[in-house]
């Protein structure tokens, strides 16, 4: 006796996305806004330029002979954040410390708004992504069980047939915020890296001003 065995079809994985409906359309828009946003970022902080020791070394030994424009004229050669906060102190020279600090962190984070950019609404995507697959999900189930309260006979394929289709949107969104979720807080930890040494050569600043 032969049994014949039925092999369920293969469906390409562009054809089953598409059955995902109309969210779709806002998932992929997001998932493409999501990777502008982190190609964007991550390229503009790798080509951020970084003081080495020697400018630190240089601009100690102006500040130690009073060369303050020599020491300005070095800040902005180096033409980076992190030499615009040191300027913004040269700059603020003669005052209070506790003045300096302040001018020098106000201009910290302006530098620090630059390198966000628009990161802000990666954080958006990775939360808004996956409420947007739930919804898809949630208006397919609706439609399913309004369709078995029309329906005379009820059959496997009437539930399963839609209802897989209707969690493709569930599954598209949940990708797209893991992503979304992992790319922002990778970014965040490059910029909050780059804050932290601001910082700590911000501190090394004031000590060099602050010697008699």
């Amino acid at each position: 006796m032969i049994i014949l065995l039925a092999t369920a079809t293969e469906i390409p994985y562009f054809d089953l996305i598409l059955k995902g409906g109309w969210l779709m359309v806002p998932l992929f828009a997001l998932s493409f806004i999501a990777i502008f946003i982190f190609v964007d970022r991550f390229f503009y902080l790798r080509g951020q330029k970084q003081l080495d020791p020697a400018f630190f070394e240089k601009l100690n030994e102006l500040i130690k002979d009073g060369k303050v424009e020599s020491a300005m004229a070095l800040c902005s050669s180096a033409n980076c954040s992190e030499s615009r906060i040191l300027m913004k102190g040269l700059k603020n020279l003669g005052r209070p410390i506790r003045d300096i600090h302040d001018q020098m962190e106000m201009e910290g984070k302006l530098e620090v708004y630059k390198y966000e950019g628009n990161l802000y609404f990666l954080g958006v995507i990775a939360g808004v992504a996956p409420m947007l697959g739930f919804i898809g999900t949630i208006s397919g189930v609706i439609k399913i069980f309004y369709n078995i309260s029309l329906a005379d006979n009820i059959s496997i394929s009437l539930i399963s047939g839609g209802l897989y289709e209707k969690l493709i949107t569930s599954g598209v969104g949940l990708s797209i915020g893991i992503i979304a979720y992992v790319s922002y807080h990778y970014l965040n930890s490059r910029v909050d890296k780059l804050v932290q040494k601001w910082e700590y050569n911000s501190i090394r600043f004031i000590d060099a001003i602050n010697i008699p």
